[in-house]
């Protein structure tokens, strides 16, 4: 049958809770940051960055833990048909530190969780053969049920000629060899484990484990003897990882030293956090292995990939893309600390988000300064009048993708709040209204602190009035809170989106907002989004485009805004900017909602009339846009 897929993991998943405070014990931790965690999920999610199509047969609880896991593998581009719901038990969680560069504490809460509830029944044969490969890790042969869905893929896979590969992945708590504070550790003896996994290495074409991960599957704790045991009843190449001193690889009989493997290029680099390194390892040696790479080619994979995800926090977030490997393999190492390179860490960030925009048209009701001066303003109307503005986008948007919506928190909270999970990209502002230089609101804290509390999925937008002519003291003043805005999302891992108006300072010509756009990237300021004045030249445009493509081609595109313009205004100025294929959409507020807010504050209009004439609005101007890119896309064809 077609192969649909490249690979299948089976096994654990999890929600990881990593503690935020580095060098501090678990036990005084104050803050987590959440990820999807488990090795087989680690490896699915690596594996799909790296350009494999991935699944992982796995159980999640029914309740919002699972739910995460589901949609993370969903926006990480992985396979979720072998997700199984399990609605009797709880998603397992894990929580764990970073102590110092040895001491890496963890717990794992997994007593009877979901993905022990994986049975035989769980096993589709037709699924299991769409893979090109199934991968097992060793912690789903701990206990009978579990082992018999494991066995059951691995057989599926060896009767259809599938490639089958074993990550050990000993957890010596997670075998019953170890108690619940032992999580850290990484290897205790015992000749039940050990007989149970050479009971099923037959049923592998590639082993993958570190020297302790041998030692327990071979029975010695001389690596070459254990290694020796392993092929006295396996003919499959075993990979052993040696830390800091790479990784070998064995296709025939085991020599006398592990010097004498085939080995590829390791990356010295500084340690920070070794959990979850295995399973970055173990993408990048999968990614190699199927493509038919050698093995010197794969293990260098395997390396690097490693090497990025001891450098930086968490496991699946750290892994690398494709993309930003072949990056890091041309342009070599120039830190040790990878997580502190920030020519490198932006090609991670751009790589590796979430979600795809390819196109997006957004109705801004963020408007503060402007609804707050309407007659019969307050602030519980303006409130509410947020929620109209939502119902109106909501109807729009109807459940398809390319939708948005800018709105603040000041007086639309309710609408803000209440927009989450609706699928609709979702930008919030920072700026306090028509404050040049730059005032951030209030909400954000002197520090800009407060965007810790900010949903993920909100963008943070900065509208910044500014021009090339601006005296040093104002670019410098500006420039330096921009940054510090931008820095401070990054770190909270929330997109950016910078507005600039110079029309609003100065006179402008095809190169003022070029020159500004080129003034930001000088200083470190990569947004994700640029949203910018609607041009009256396609030199104006091009100079732009221009500007943001030689700086960073990976950024994910323009928003043109509307200024209050009329519809037959922004239909001239939408076939302009359409042109441009790095312009992906509109912004546009007071064109759809200026004529509604200002009739239902005076209640000329009910609220679903207003709901209506807004709808209306929106859903023209999304007409007006989709025919001028669609023109446009035309003329270049």
């Amino acid at each position: 049958m077609s192969k649909t897929l490249d690979l299948i993991t089976i096994g654990r998943s999890s929600v990881d809770l990593y503690g935020a405070q580095i060098g501090g014990r678990l036990e005084d931790m104050g803050s987590f940051d959440k990820y999807i965690g488990g090795s087989p999920t680690n490896i699915a999610c690596g594996t799909a960055r790296l350009g494999l199509k991935s699944a992982v047969i796995t159980g999640v609880g029914d309740e919002h833990m699972g739910r995460f896991i589901r949609e993370q593998l969903q926006r990480e581009g992985v396979n979720t048909d072998g997700v199984k719901t399990d609605p009797e038990r709880l998603t397992a969680l894990v929580l764990l530190g970073i102590r110092d560069q040895e001491q890496f504490p963890l717990i794992f809460y997994r007593e009877n969780c979901a993905d022990m509830g994986l049975t035989v029944d769980d096993i589709d044969p037709k699924f299991i053969q769409s893979a090109r490969a199934v991968v097992a890790t060793g912690t789903h042969l701990s206990n009978p049920q579990v082992e018999a869905a494991t066995l059951k893929a691995l057989e599926i896979a060896r009767a259809s000629s599938m490639h089958t590969a074993l990550d050990i992945d000993y957890r010596p708590n997670l075998w019953g060899v170890a108690g619940h504070g032992d999580g850290e550790s990484r290897f205790v003896e015992s000749m039940a484990v050990t007989e149970k996994l050479k009971s099923t290495l037959h049923l592998f074409d590639l082993i993958v484990g570190t020297e302790e991960e041998f030692h327990i599957a071979g029975g010695s704790t001389d690596t070459i003897e254990a290694l020796r045991a392993v092929r006295a009843v396996s003919g499959a190449t075993l990979v052993c990882k040696r830390g800091a001193a790479g990784a070998v690889a064995f296709e025939g009989d085991i020599p006398g030293t592990l010097d004498d493997g085939q080995t590829g290029p390791g990356f010295p680099i500084e340690i920070f956090n070794v959990l979850g390194a295995g399973d970055g390892f173990m993408s990048g040696l999968l990614k190699g292995w199927l493509d038919g790479e050698d093995w010197p080619t794969a293990l260098k994979y395997a390396n690097a990939c490693g090497a990025f995800a001891v450098s930086r926090h968490g496991c699946t977030p750290a892994y690398p893309s494709w993309e930003e490997l072949q990056f890091f393999f041309q342009r070599g190492i120039k830190q040790s600390d990878l997580r502190n390179d920030e020519e490198l860490e932006q090609v991670h960030w751009a790589t590796n988000r979430l979600d795809d925009w390819p196109s997006v048209k957004i109705f801004a009701f963020d408007h503060r300064l402007q609804l707050e001066e309407m007659e019969g303003y307050t602030k519980a109307k303006g409130a509410a009048f947020k929620e109209l503005c939502l119902d109106a986008a909501l109807k729009v948007q109807n459940g398809q993708a390319g939708y948005g919506i800018l709105c603040d928190n000041r007086i639309g909270r309710s609408a803000l709040h209440r927009a989450s999970g609706s699928g609709l990209w979702i930008g919030r502002p920072t700026e306090l209204p028509g404050s040049r230089p730059i005032q951030f609101e209030s909400e954000l804290g002197e520090d800009v602190g407060s965007l810790r509390e900010w949903a993920r999925e909100n963008v943070v937008k900065l509208l910044v009035f500014c021009h090339p002519d601006d005296d040093d003291k104002t670019t410098k003043m500006q420039i330096a809170r921009v940054k510090r805005l931008f820095t401070a999302a990054r770190r909270n891992g929330l997109e950016f989106l910078l507005e600039i108006i110079p029309s609003k300072v100065g006179p402008v010509n095809d190169t003022t907002s070029a020159a500004l756009i080129q003034a930001f990237y000088d200083a470190g300021i990569y947004p994700d989004w640029w949203k910018l004045e609607p041009f009256r030249t396609e030199a104006a445009w091009a100079n732009a485009v221009a500007a943001i493509e030689r700086n960073d081609p990976r950024t994910r595109g323009i928003v043109v805004l509307g200024l209050d313009a009329s519809e037959a205004e922004l239909s001239a100025s939408f076939a302009l900017a359409a042109k441009q294929p790095l312009v992906k959409g509109f912004a546009v507020g007071r064109t759809i909602f200026g004529n509604a807010a200002r009739r239902w504050m005076a209640g000329e209009l009910s609220n679903d009339e207003a709901i209506i004439e807004m709808k209306d609005k929106y859903a023209r101007l999304c007409g007006i846009w989709d025919k001028a890119r669609n023109l446009a896309k035309e003329v270049a064809t």
